[in-house]
């Protein structure tokens, strides 16, 4: 027998298949995200990114504002295996939720309801492929938790998001590099890989979503010109991807009329750091790698011995998959019994 697949509103969800530019800001435009803020905001951003079906390209959140690069597929004609529905509710919903959803959908097909087993499905695939319902549950959930969390009521984001739609192939690969360079262009840092919350710096230390994310953009800029495209490793694609990122993110600077010295017109990566990194041809070298990952995982990880990091980790079980059973990692190639959250691969750029 063939398995049941469910399917979404097809006038609704194929719609708005694309890539799009994201931004929101902060009401007032205040500085009110820190280091905890931007962590959970990307940890919701990687959670509905998989319930809703769509794919972060790009990211960079700041202290009051963020920016994403969004692909929305195409609905999938054949729709969701129970199987895949399931799981995705499971991303979202408690073990109870979900086990009455499959008692309710049970009882419409044993009664041969299924226009009752649609109504029931749809309640839920309505907000998958869709950009809309993504942007507004992200937003939604992290302002409650954020007014939770400082004790606040009210809207935390300035109306509703703006988007403009972006062009396969190389727009796609100068709004990512955009998106990373923010931090850079604001004067946080002056290395994208320095700046945790960007898709870069995650990429960087191993991220798989991240990762994919670039890979993606960086295929299609590359298919621009025609013929096939020869497979690269991700090691040649993030080499590829940092010299355009620290082209891109030179800084510029004019003479002055009125002071009649030289200005920075654009802040940006320092013209030598950009020279060393495009001599390099864009690899980075061992010591750089493992700055950027310790980096990356001290100031959004933990740090100390396996019980210290696994209490940490049981702590806080529901925001890691169901396979992960332990939370220490040993920081492989550091001196003494130190161990992390994540795993600090030294050879995690290959």
């Amino acid at each position: 027998m063939r398995k049941a697949r469910f399917l979404a509103p097809g006038w609704e969800a194929g719609r708005q298949s694309g890539i799009y530019h994201c931004v929101s800001r902060v009401v007032d435009r205040q500085f009110v995200l820190g280091k905890e803020e931007k962590e959970r905001f990307v940890q919701l951003m990687r959670l509905y990114e998989r319930f809703c079906g769509v794919r972060v390209l790009s990211h960079c959140v700041m202290s009051n504002h963020f920016h994403l690069l969004v692909e929305v597929p195409l609905r999938p004609e054949e729709g969701l295996s129970e199987r895949e529905f399931f799981g995705r509710l499971s991303l979202l919903y408690s073990e109870m939720h979900v086990a009455e959803v499959r008692r309710l959908i049970r009882e419409r097909k044993r009664a041969g309801d299924e226009e009752g087993v649609q109504a029931i499905v749809e309640k839920y695939l309505y907000r998958m492929w869709n950009l809309s319902e993504f942007m507004k549950t992200l937003k939604q959930r992290f302002t409650q938790w954020f007014n939770k969390k400082h004790g606040r009521r009210g809207t935390l984001w300035e109306d509703r998001f703006k988007s403009v739609i972006v062009q396969d192939g190389y727009a796609a690969r100068v709004l990512t590099a955009y998106i990373d360079l923010n931090p850079v262009r604001a004067g946080v840092v002056k290395d994208p890989g320095k700046y945790r919350w960007c898709s870069y710096a995650e990429a960087v230390a191993g991220g798989t979503e991240a990762r994919n994310g670039i890979e993606r953009v960086m295929s299609e800029y590359e298919n621009l010109g025609g013929g096939v495209r020869k497979a690269k490793s991700w090691r040649q694609v993030i080499a590829d991807y940092r010299v355009i990122l620290f082209s891109d993110g030179q800084e510029r600077v004019r003479d002055s009329e009125r002071t009649q010295k030289v200005e920075v017109a654009r802040r940006g990566v320092s013209p030598r750091q950009a020279a060393k990194v495009l001599q390099a041809g864009g690899k980075l070298s061992l010591a750089e790698l493992l700055e950027h990952k310790v980096r990356y995982f001290v100031d959004g990880g933990v740090i100390g011995s396996r019980s210290f990091v696994d209490g940490v980790f049981n702590e806080a079980r529901n925001r890691f998959g169901r396979t992960r059973k332990n939370g220490a990692h040993p920081m492989r190639g550091c001196e003494g019994p130190l161990f992390s959250l994540r795993d600090l691969r030294v050879r995690a750029i290959e």
